[in-house]
């Protein structure tokens, strides 16, 4: 996964004692950022899942935030500059590309990070998201975040730039805009992102089935089928 600080994996279940079962089948929570890649691969090998398992009608996802870079200054910074500090240099951040290329072609996602002109600040982005979800558009929204920023390169940080590509999801222009510029959102989009710190989330993407069972990372669909079944079992 992509991580706050520096891949792990695995299979576990929620001790809060927390449910979000309802009777509309399952429910599936999944933390992640928009300038995660692996999160972008998780989405596919998570629908890929539930595809399989024909059930992809009856689950209720939502997605949730989480900040890799909460440091970030409000207008991102040069992606070279970024990647460096990161991961100590370019090189080091190339031995990754290729293997998120693999995976992505794998996915049918035809990253392109070398359209990726700045590493944004993603808060706007994830309050979008959650603006998005009270629209009903939710995952129509995030699919069109992941594929603005790694297909198109575009800077996901400005506000007219999200406003436009909450237009390709079929959301009004100048009310996200009008949105965005305001302060609607962000108490809420904070308080979410507190959970995922209670629940010990150290990197992304972070899937919850049914409130009780959570994988880690962008794990193959076959994995995910696992956690489906038994988060079914429990419930």
């Amino acid at each position: 996964p992509c991580r706050v600080d520096a891949s792990g994996s695995g299979l576990s279940s929620r001790e809060d004692g927390t449910s979000v079962m309802t009777d509309r089948g399952l429910t599936v929570e999944v933390y992640s950022d928009i300038v995660c890649p692996w999160c972008y691969v998780g989405k596919r090998r998570l629908e890929r899942a539930l595809a399989q398992l024909n059930g992809g009608a009856h689950a209720r996802i939502t997605w949730r935030p989480f900040q890799l870079n909460p440091t970030m200054p409000l207008d991102g910074m040069d992606r070279a500059a970024y990647l460096k500090t990161k991961f100590g240099s370019l090189e080091n951040f190339g031995r990754m590309e290729e293997q998120l290329l693999a995976a992505g072609a794998d996915e049918q996602i035809p990253f392109a990070f070398e359209k990726i002109q700045r590493t944004p600040n993603t808060v706007a982005a994830h309050r979008l998201v959650w603006y998005a979800a009270q629209q009903g558009k939710q995952d129509a929204m995030v699919e069109a975040l992941f594929r603005g920023y790694f297909l198109e390169g575009k800077n996901i940080g400005d506000v007219k730039t999200l406003a436009h590509v909450a237009a390709e999801a079929g959301l009004d222009r100048t009310e996200t805009e009008e949105f965005l510029e305001s302060e609607k959102g962000v108490v809420e989009v904070k308080a979410e992102e507190a959970v995922g710190r209670r629940l010990g989330i150290r990197g992304v993407p972070y899937f919850v089935f049914n409130g009780s069972i959570s994988i880690s990372g962008a794990q193959p669909p076959d994995m995910f089928v696992s956690a489906i079944q038994q988060a079914e079992k429990e419930s």
